[in-house]
């Protein structure tokens, strides 16, 4: 069975988990697309609930398409027309895939995490996202206001960091507890700040600690700077006014790799 008509219930119903957040939080479930995505998500252990696939599908995206079928996860074709209508890409790669959303724990004593601020472009956050698991962070929480984890864009841009990094939307209340009463010695919570921090390179940074990243346009709100015990910045010779939410990111989650690994 082929599907050519987007009336069709199975693709009508991937299509609203493509573009509608409300959905995918309805349904805890979202959409990837491609064959490296798929590849990752099926190498970290996920289980897809429907796999959409059509002629376009690459012989190594069929070599996944047979291990999800093997499986016994539903996988239905579909005319190129309707893939294409689907994908978030230029050129679809002819897969997509729904997967139930699944939340790691934190554990139980952690002593490096992100906090996203309210940040809301989905490039940044996934970025952000495969960076810090890339450099060993035990969990990211974001707060509310924040985009989406879940959507297309953020897990393009996240290059499968979704499938093995817990991430949890907590307001800052949560988030303070966990700092402050569930680790010994407590979390500090250092703010990422343009201007006016410490120099990242003069602070101690082997503690516990969680890095806050504030949003792209307006920083940290209010919120964060109240509960930040200190402020950090990276120093800029070049005079810049500040830099990338995700490279800022990216520099201070790294020096704390370096200081630790020292």
């Amino acid at each position: 069975m082929t599907i050519t008509s987007n009336q069709n219930p199975r693709f009508r119903w991937v299509r609203s988990l493509i573009k509608q957040t409300k959905q995918r939080r309805q349904d805890a479930s979202f959409v990837v697309e491609g064959v490296r995505l798929v590849e990752e998500a099926l190498a970290a252990g996920w289980q897809p609930l429907l796999v959409l696939y059509s002629s376009q599908l690459s012989k190594r995206g069929q070599k996944s398409l047979r291990t999800i079928s093997s499986a016994g996860c539903e996988t239905i074709a579909i005319s190129p027309t309707l893939m294409a209508s689907l994908s978030d890409t230029e050129t679809s790669q002819g897969i997509v895939a729904v997967f139930p959303i699944t939340t790691f724990p934190l554990p139980a004593d952690p002593t490096f995490l992100l906090i996203a601020d309210a940040l809301r472009d989905p490039g940044n956050l996934g970025t952000l996202l495969r960076t810090g698991l890339a450099a060993g962070v035990q969990g990211v929480l974001l707060t509310p206001g924040s985009t989406d984890a879940w959507s297309p864009k953020v897990l393009r841009a996240g290059m499968g960091a979704h499938f093995r990094l817990p991430i949890h939307v907590l307001g800052w209340d949560e988030i303070e507890q966990l700092a402050k009463s569930q680790t010994d010695p407590p979390l500090r919570l250092y703010l990422a700040k343009s201007r006016g921090g410490q120099p990242a390179w003069q602070a101690d940074l082997r503690s516990p600690l969680a890095l806050i990243v504030g949003n792209e346009a307006a920083g940290a709100g209010s919120e964060a700077r109240r509960r930040a015990d200190t402020a950090l910045s990276i120093p800029m010779p070049g005079g810049s006014e500040s830099l990338n939410a995700a490279i800022a990111a990216a520099i201070l989650l790294f020096e704390v790799v370096r200081q630790r690994s020292q």
